[in-house]
């Protein structure tokens, strides 16, 4: 029996305020605590905040963290439904906060020192 998947692609939502400047990680998002759409589909949004050790190991999933334990923004919504899946962090950059799906917290703030927020 063979699985088929049907894919729908939209334009890539932009969280950068200045799109020519920023730096970003290669990182695996963890599909815990991710609650299925009405598609059936488990969609991290980009600009979430993640946290989890990611930076310190490599192998850690990165899991959303909007607190003092933040370590970057996810640059692209990452499709989870499957389980774990490659996405990228940003790590260095200037993001419009208007385009997140939730405002940091101030201690989200603080932590990503790199990151700015701009509105």
């Amino acid at each position: 029996m063979s699985k088929f998947v049907e894919t729908t692609y939209t334009n890539k939502k932009e969280i950068l305020k200045f799109p020519d400047h920023y730096v970003n990680m290669a990182i695996t998002v963890s599909d815990e605590g991710i609650s299925p759409n009405a598609e059936g589909k488990k969609i991290v949004p980009a600009g979430t905040i993640l946290g989890g050790g990611f930076l310190l190991d490599e192998s850690i999933n990165a899991v959303a963290a909007n607190d003092a334990g933040a370590e970057g923004v996810l640059f692209n919504d990452t499709d989870v439904t499957y389980g774990p899946a490659p996405g990228a962090a940003l790590l260095h950059g200037f993001v419009a906060l208007d385009k997140l799906p939730q405002q940091p917290t101030p201690e989200a703030i603080q932590a990503l020192r790199q990151v700015t927020f701009l509105k």
